[in-house]
Protein backbone atom coordinates (compact mmCIF):
# COMPACT_ATOMS: atom_id res chain seq x y z
CA UNK A 1 0.00 0.00 0.00
CA UNK A 2 3.26 2.61 -0.22
CA UNK A 3 2.08 3.35 -3.67
CA UNK A 4 -1.52 4.24 -2.84
CA UNK A 5 -0.04 6.08 0.01
CA UNK A 6 2.67 7.65 -2.44
CA UNK A 7 -0.56 8.18 -4.71
CA UNK A 8 -1.99 10.31 -1.89
CA UNK A 9 0.12 12.65 -0.84
CA UNK A 10 1.54 13.71 -4.94
CA UNK A 11 -1.83 13.63 -6.61
CA UNK A 12 -2.01 17.22 -7.38
CA UNK A 13 -4.19 19.01 -9.87
CA UNK A 14 -7.61 17.37 -9.16
CA UNK A 15 -9.06 14.91 -11.12
CA UNK A 16 -7.28 15.11 -14.55
CA UNK A 17 -3.99 14.91 -12.30
CA UNK A 18 -4.96 12.77 -9.58
CA UNK A 19 -5.58 9.99 -13.11
CA UNK A 20 -2.82 10.57 -14.98
CA UNK A 21 -0.62 9.41 -11.69
CA UNK A 22 -2.38 6.62 -10.91
CA UNK A 23 -1.92 5.70 -14.58
CA UNK A 24 2.03 6.27 -14.48
CA UNK A 25 1.97 4.38 -10.86
CA UNK A 26 -0.17 1.55 -11.80
CA UNK A 27 -0.21 1.11 -15.65
CA UNK A 28 3.35 2.13 -16.58
CA UNK A 29 5.58 1.68 -13.53
CA UNK A 30 4.02 -1.27 -11.55
CA UNK A 31 2.17 -3.35 -14.14
CA UNK A 32 -0.09 -3.96 -11.98
CA UNK A 33 -3.27 -3.96 -13.93
CA UNK A 34 -3.54 -3.39 -18.00
CA UNK A 35 -4.44 -0.23 -19.62
CA UNK A 36 -7.50 -1.21 -21.25
CA UNK A 37 -8.76 -2.09 -17.90
CA UNK A 38 -7.67 0.53 -16.39
CA UNK A 39 -9.37 3.07 -19.03
CA UNK A 40 -12.63 0.88 -18.88
CA UNK A 41 -12.49 1.16 -14.49
CA UNK A 42 -12.28 4.92 -15.38
CA UNK A 43 -15.09 5.21 -17.85
CA UNK A 44 -17.20 3.11 -15.47
CA UNK A 45 -16.19 5.62 -12.66
CA UNK A 46 -17.33 8.57 -14.92
CA UNK A 47 -20.57 6.98 -15.01
CA UNK A 48 -21.18 6.75 -11.44
CA UNK A 49 -22.02 10.05 -9.06
CA UNK A 50 -19.52 11.52 -6.94
CA UNK A 51 -15.54 11.83 -7.42
CA UNK A 52 -14.00 9.48 -10.10
CA UNK A 53 -10.34 9.68 -8.77
CA UNK A 54 -11.67 7.95 -5.38
CA UNK A 55 -13.77 5.99 -6.72
CA UNK A 56 -10.95 4.62 -9.36
CA UNK A 57 -8.25 4.00 -6.65
CA UNK A 58 -10.91 2.28 -4.25
CA UNK A 59 -11.34 -0.57 -7.26
CA UNK A 60 -8.10 -0.69 -8.04
CA UNK A 61 -7.17 -1.63 -4.39
CA UNK A 62 -10.38 -4.14 -4.67
CA UNK A 63 -9.00 -5.20 -7.70
CA UNK A 64 -5.91 -5.95 -5.99
CA UNK A 65 -6.37 -7.42 -2.92
CA UNK A 66 -10.15 -7.53 -2.03
CA UNK A 67 -12.24 -5.81 1.05
CA UNK A 68 -8.98 -4.66 2.62
CA UNK A 69 -6.74 -3.65 -0.42
CA UNK A 70 -10.08 -1.26 -1.53
CA UNK A 71 -10.00 0.08 2.08
CA UNK A 72 -6.49 0.84 2.35
CA UNK A 73 -6.49 1.98 -1.66
CA UNK A 74 -9.41 4.65 -0.54
CA UNK A 75 -8.46 5.78 2.39
CA UNK A 76 -4.47 6.22 1.77
CA UNK A 77 -5.61 8.23 -1.48
CA UNK A 78 -8.32 10.62 1.01
CA UNK A 79 -5.92 10.89 4.42
CA UNK A 80 -3.05 13.17 2.93
CA UNK A 81 -5.59 15.91 1.34
CA UNK A 82 -8.13 15.82 4.54
CA UNK A 83 -5.08 16.87 6.80
CA UNK A 84 -3.55 19.27 4.02
CA UNK A 85 -6.37 20.96 3.19
CA UNK A 86 -8.03 21.18 6.54
CA UNK A 87 -4.26 22.76 7.92
CA UNK A 88 -4.72 25.05 4.90
CA UNK A 89 -8.06 26.07 5.44
CA UNK A 90 -7.12 27.31 9.42
CA UNK A 91 -4.38 29.46 7.48
CA UNK A 92 -6.39 31.01 4.98
CA UNK A 93 -9.08 32.16 7.54
CA UNK A 94 -5.85 33.33 9.76
CA UNK A 95 -4.57 35.32 6.63
CA UNK A 96 -7.76 36.70 4.86
CA UNK A 97 -7.70 40.00 4.02
CA UNK A 98 -3.77 40.35 3.38
CA UNK A 99 -2.37 41.59 0.29
CA UNK A 100 0.55 39.23 -0.27
CA UNK A 101 -1.56 36.08 0.21
CA UNK A 102 -4.19 37.38 -2.27
CA UNK A 103 -1.48 37.61 -5.32
CA UNK A 104 -0.42 34.12 -3.99
CA UNK A 105 -3.73 32.69 -4.36
CA UNK A 106 -3.92 34.15 -7.94
CA UNK A 107 -0.41 32.72 -9.07
CA UNK A 108 -1.59 29.36 -7.49
CA UNK A 109 -4.95 29.65 -9.38
CA UNK A 110 -2.27 30.11 -12.83
CA UNK A 111 -0.27 27.21 -12.19
CA UNK A 112 -3.50 25.23 -11.76
CA UNK A 113 -4.98 25.53 -14.98
CA UNK A 114 -1.51 24.85 -16.44
CA UNK A 115 -1.31 21.41 -14.66
CA UNK A 116 -5.00 20.02 -15.32
CA UNK A 117 -4.07 21.00 -18.67
CA UNK A 118 -0.87 18.81 -19.08
CA UNK A 119 -3.06 15.71 -17.32
CA UNK A 120 -6.05 16.11 -19.64
CA UNK A 121 -4.20 16.25 -23.28
CA UNK A 122 -1.90 13.27 -21.42
CA UNK A 123 -5.43 11.35 -20.55
CA UNK A 124 -6.77 11.95 -23.51
CA UNK A 125 -3.94 11.39 -26.11
CA UNK A 126 -3.64 7.27 -25.10
CA UNK A 127 -8.22 6.86 -24.65
CA UNK A 128 -8.94 8.87 -27.92
CA UNK A 129 -6.63 6.63 -30.00
CA UNK A 130 -8.97 6.22 -33.35
CA UNK A 131 -10.61 8.87 -34.57
CA UNK A 132 -14.19 8.20 -34.16
CA UNK A 133 -13.43 7.92 -30.46
CA UNK A 134 -11.59 11.54 -30.82
CA UNK A 135 -15.00 12.75 -33.00
CA UNK A 136 -17.35 11.57 -30.12
CA UNK A 137 -15.15 13.45 -27.55
CA UNK A 138 -15.40 16.58 -29.92
CA UNK A 139 -19.06 16.28 -30.29
CA UNK A 140 -19.61 15.58 -26.66
CA UNK A 141 -17.70 18.95 -25.90
CA UNK A 142 -20.09 20.87 -28.19
CA UNK A 143 -23.17 19.66 -27.22
CA UNK A 144 -21.50 20.47 -23.16
CA UNK A 145 -19.98 23.17 -23.90
CA UNK A 146 -22.08 25.15 -26.66
CA UNK A 147 -25.56 23.32 -26.38
CA UNK A 148 -25.76 22.89 -22.37
CA UNK A 149 -27.06 19.73 -22.90
CA UNK A 150 -27.93 17.51 -19.66
CA UNK A 151 -24.55 15.48 -18.96
CA UNK A 152 -26.84 12.40 -17.82
CA UNK A 153 -28.09 12.40 -22.16
CA UNK A 154 -24.78 13.37 -23.30
CA UNK A 155 -23.16 10.03 -21.71
CA UNK A 156 -26.01 8.16 -22.74
CA UNK A 157 -25.51 9.17 -26.36
CA UNK A 158 -21.77 8.41 -26.37
CA UNK A 159 -22.25 4.84 -25.06
CA UNK A 160 -25.12 3.93 -27.50
CA UNK A 161 -22.64 5.19 -29.90
CA UNK A 162 -20.15 2.93 -28.45
CA UNK A 163 -22.28 0.10 -28.34
CA UNK A 164 -23.17 0.91 -31.97
CA UNK A 165 -19.49 0.86 -32.92
CA UNK A 166 -18.94 -2.15 -31.11
CA UNK A 167 -21.41 -3.91 -32.77
CA UNK A 168 -20.66 -2.87 -36.69
CA UNK A 169 -17.78 -1.28 -36.75
CA UNK A 170 -15.65 -2.99 -33.91
CA UNK A 171 -12.18 -1.09 -35.39
CA UNK A 172 -13.65 2.06 -34.88
CA UNK A 173 -13.10 1.35 -31.11
CA UNK A 174 -10.04 -0.42 -31.30
CA UNK A 175 -11.12 -3.45 -29.24
CA UNK A 176 -8.89 -5.92 -27.68
CA UNK A 177 -10.78 -9.48 -27.07
CA UNK A 178 -9.88 -10.45 -23.56
CA UNK A 179 -10.11 -13.99 -24.48
CA UNK A 180 -10.64 -17.24 -21.77
CA UNK A 181 -7.68 -16.56 -20.52
CA UNK A 182 -8.22 -12.51 -19.51
CA UNK A 183 -7.62 -11.92 -15.72
CA UNK A 184 -11.15 -11.27 -14.56
CA UNK A 185 -12.06 -10.16 -10.62
CA UNK A 186 -14.44 -12.09 -8.88
CA UNK A 187 -18.06 -11.51 -9.76
CA UNK A 188 -19.58 -10.82 -6.18
CA UNK A 189 -23.02 -12.64 -5.52
CA UNK A 190 -26.18 -10.62 -5.11
CA UNK A 191 -26.29 -11.93 -1.01
CA UNK A 192 -22.51 -10.49 -0.88
CA UNK A 193 -23.67 -7.25 -2.94
CA UNK A 194 -26.44 -6.51 -0.32
CA UNK A 195 -24.67 -6.95 2.71
CA UNK A 196 -21.96 -4.58 1.07
CA UNK A 197 -25.32 -1.70 0.65
CA UNK A 198 -26.75 -2.68 4.14
CA UNK A 199 -23.27 -2.27 5.97
CA UNK A 200 -21.78 1.00 4.24
CA UNK A 201 -25.17 2.75 4.70
CA UNK A 202 -25.81 2.04 8.01
CA UNK A 203 -22.15 3.45 8.17
CA UNK A 204 -23.22 6.55 5.88
CA UNK A 205 -26.61 6.91 8.80
CA UNK A 206 -25.37 6.47 11.80
CA UNK A 207 -23.38 9.39 12.40
CA UNK A 208 -26.32 11.65 11.25
CA UNK A 209 -28.89 9.70 13.52
CA UNK A 210 -26.41 10.90 16.14
CA UNK A 211 -26.27 14.89 15.31
CA UNK A 212 -30.29 14.02 14.83
CA UNK A 213 -30.46 12.93 18.46
CA UNK A 214 -28.16 15.05 20.27
CA UNK A 215 -27.85 18.72 17.89
CA UNK A 216 -31.30 18.43 16.15
CA UNK A 217 -32.39 18.33 12.75
CA UNK A 218 -31.99 22.17 12.27
CA UNK A 219 -27.86 22.28 13.32
CA UNK A 220 -25.43 23.64 11.06
CA UNK A 221 -23.96 19.84 11.19
CA UNK A 222 -26.89 17.97 10.21
CA UNK A 223 -27.28 20.25 7.41
CA UNK A 224 -24.13 19.78 5.78
CA UNK A 225 -24.54 16.19 6.80
CA UNK A 226 -27.55 16.46 4.51
CA UNK A 227 -26.41 18.58 1.63
CA UNK A 228 -23.05 16.17 1.17
CA UNK A 229 -24.82 13.08 1.30
CA UNK A 230 -27.45 14.35 -1.39
CA UNK A 231 -23.76 15.51 -3.60
CA UNK A 232 -22.67 12.24 -3.00
CA UNK A 233 -25.73 10.81 -4.94
CA UNK A 234 -26.83 13.03 -7.41
CA UNK A 235 -23.66 14.83 -8.96
CA UNK A 236 -23.09 12.56 -12.12
CA UNK A 237 -20.27 13.85 -14.27
CA UNK A 238 -17.03 13.28 -11.69
CA UNK A 239 -15.55 15.78 -10.08
CA UNK A 240 -15.74 18.69 -12.14
CA UNK A 241 -19.65 18.37 -12.15
CA UNK A 242 -19.33 18.01 -8.37
CA UNK A 243 -17.68 20.81 -7.88
CA UNK A 244 -19.95 23.25 -9.96
CA UNK A 245 -22.86 21.99 -8.08
CA UNK A 246 -21.41 22.00 -4.90
CA UNK A 247 -20.24 25.80 -5.71
CA UNK A 248 -23.83 26.46 -6.87
CA UNK A 249 -25.53 25.31 -3.46
CA UNK A 250 -22.71 26.44 -0.88
CA UNK A 251 -22.65 30.42 -2.36
CA UNK A 252 -26.06 30.54 -3.84
CA UNK A 253 -28.77 27.92 -1.44
CA UNK A 254 -26.93 28.15 1.94
CA UNK A 255 -24.82 31.26 1.86
CA UNK A 256 -21.91 29.31 3.56
CA UNK A 257 -18.88 31.17 1.39
CA UNK A 258 -18.73 34.12 -1.18
CA UNK A 259 -18.08 33.57 -4.72
CA UNK A 260 -14.37 34.62 -4.19
CA UNK A 261 -13.81 32.23 -0.64
CA UNK A 262 -15.35 29.55 -3.09
CA UNK A 263 -12.83 30.42 -5.87
CA UNK A 264 -9.83 30.15 -3.40
CA UNK A 265 -10.98 27.14 -2.32
CA UNK A 266 -10.85 25.57 -5.21
CA UNK A 267 -7.03 26.87 -6.07
CA UNK A 268 -6.63 25.39 -2.41
CA UNK A 269 -8.17 22.20 -3.42
CA UNK A 270 -6.59 21.77 -6.73
CA UNK A 271 -3.09 22.31 -5.35
CA UNK A 272 -3.31 20.04 -2.70
CA UNK A 273 -2.97 16.31 -3.00
CA UNK A 274 -6.31 14.19 -2.77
Amino acid sequence: MRVFARIGLLSFGGPAGQIALMHDELVDKHRWIEEPQFLHALNFCHLLPGPEAQQLATYIGWRLHGLRGGLMAGTLFLLPGVAIIMALSMLYVAAAGLDWFAALFLGIKAAVLAVVVQALIRIAGRALDTAFKRALAAIAFVALALFDLPFPLVVLSAGLAGWLAATWRPGWLALKAGGPGADAPPRPSIPATLRTIAAWGAIWALPLLLIWVTLGDDHALMQIGLFFSQLAVVTFGGAYAVLAYMAQQAVQGFGWLNAGEMADGLGLAETTPG
